[in-house]
């Protein structure tokens, strides 16, 4: 007779199916985070867009449809704040608590999500993947510091929430807000405001608030700490306050968010100091902080207590430009980053004074940074320019409504014309589209750029074009 041992065969199976799961992300991880990180988005804004199509999550006990469920998912996770439909009114506690946890999720940004899949998934970060995730911080630290790093990021976020969230909590009491309605009011703007989501549990948004600056300021604050990324706040918190000390890319990042954020306040209230279907009727003092309100949103909060119908042409082309622009790298904010935009012009006046090299404070920017910041320039444009010629064809508005939106999906800003619930199934696709595009494809591309950068051993003859 035969005798065989009873050997736990389904376990062992179980066992090593999960190893081999384990082996193939790790081995996916630690040789294209970033590809990885894109394909983690996609589950996710799946998983939340399944979530939102639940009876449950509307208000009305009905499903929602296809195209508004993912329409929200996409904009919650991709920090954005469009909506087609309204936050507080279709959606339930539960529906309003997934998008909550979708703006949380998303606010972490691609490459950091995908470092901390990493770190889940196999407990350690390869080479590869510390690169991925050094890369996506700007950091300069070692790279066995990188886990410590990733859990700062983290602890930042949730702190940075807690404080707003308490802030509000107290003040929406004041108003007269139950306790359960404050603290859930408090959290939500807090999560929101923070990640440079746009999303309000009010149906009004914050309009209701525009003379109430112990709601506007810290709104307004933690929104553009969040646009400034967490490299720059790791540099706050190591350095402080001593500029001498910050590196370059903080250097720049904080240089050139103020010089957006007052150059746009000056000219928002500029054109808009007379408009009386915006700030014209106000006193002096409000519209200043409207002005310094919009400026900031436009960077891509995309809170707003003005009727953005209502503002003249070159308000609407100046918020155009701002929100393409956006904020820092690695942050919650969208655009093209600010950096992009400060190399490409030190390049611009390193050619008008005939430098070879691009100089500033004491340091030679690579010309491998120019090209990454010309190609998202470039990649940025072109998706820019691709979505409104297909929503100019879907929706037959103007050209000023469609740019606007397709410049506020794709930066992730979230203002609106409120064109985005007008539109049919298919235009809401192709906001969708430009909202993925704008979280996750500039820094992608960026971070892909950087790693694929290789040595040659030869070079062919130099030949300058025509060029201008």
């Amino acid at each position: 007779m035969r005798l065989t041992s009873a050997r736990p065969a389904p376990q062992r199976t179980v066992l090593s199916s999960f190893v081999s799961s384990r082996n193939l992300v790790e081995s996916a991880i630690n040789s294209s985070p970033a590809r990885l990180a894109i394909l983690a988005f996609l589950l996710i804004v799946t998983l939340f867009t399944v979530l939102l199509m639940l009876p449950a999550a509307s208000s009305n006990g009905q499903s929602t449809p296809l195209h508004d469920a993912l329409f929200t998912a996409v904009s919650a996770v991709c920090v954005t704040g469009l909506t087609v439909v309204s936050t507080a009114d279709h959606w339930s506690f539960f529906g309003q608590a997934v998008i909550l946890l979708g703006i949380f999720i998303g606010g972490l940004g691609t490459l950091t999500l995908a470092s901390i899949l990493a770190l889940v998934v196999s407990k350690k970060l390869g080479v590869r993947g510390k690169l991925i995730a050094q890369e996506a911080m700007n950091s300069g630290n070692r790279l066995g510091e990188v886990g410590s790093l990733l859990r700062i990021v983290i602890s930042v976020s949730l702190v940075a929430e807690a404080i707003i969230a308490l802030w509000l909590f107290v003040r929406f009491l004041t108003l007269g807000e139950t306790p359960a309605q404050a603290a859930w009011h408090g959290v939500f703007y807090a999560i929101s405001t923070f990640n440079n989501a746009g999303f309000t549990p009010h149906s009004d948004g914050l309009i209701p608030y525009e003379f109430d600056l112990w709601i506007l300021v810290p709104i307004m604050l933690g929104g553009f700490v969040g646009s400034l990324g967490f490299p720059v706040m790791l540099v706050l918190i190591k350095k402080g306050l001593v500029f001498r000390t910050w590196n370059l890319h903080a250097k720049l990042t904080v240089q050139m968010s103020l010089l957006l954020l007052v150059v746009g306040a000056i000219l928002w209230g500029l054109m808009e100091w007379d408009n009386v279907k915006t700030i014209g009727t106000l006193s002096t003092p409000d519209k200043i902080v409207h002005a310094l309100f919009a400026s900031v949103m436009s960077r891509s909060l995309g809170f707003n207590l003005v009727d953005m119908n209502a503002m003249t042409s070159d308000t609407m082309l100046l918020t155009d430009m701002l929100m393409f622009a956006g904020g820092g790298s690695a942050s919650t904010a969208g655009g093209i980053k600010v950096t992009t935009i400060a190399v490409m012009f030190l390049a611009i006046l390193a050619e008008a004074r005939g430098d070879e090299d691009v100089k500033v404070y004491g340091r030679t920017i690579p010309p491998g940074a120019m090209r990454v910041a010309i190609s998202v320039i470039v990649m940025g444009g072109t998706i820019v320019a691709v979505g409104t010629l297909l929503l100019l064809r879907i929706s037959h508005e103007s050209l000023d409504r469609v740019l606007f939106e397709v410049i506020s999906a794709f930066a992730t800003c979230g203002l609106s014309t409120g064109l985005s619930g007008e539109l049919p199934a298919e235009g809401k696709y192709v906001l969708t589209i430009l909202m993925f595009f704008g979280r996750v494809g500039t820094v992608t591309l960026a971070a892909a750029l950087a790693l694929r950068e290789r040595r040659t051993l030869y070079h062919f003859p130099e030949e300058r074009p025509i060029i201008g």
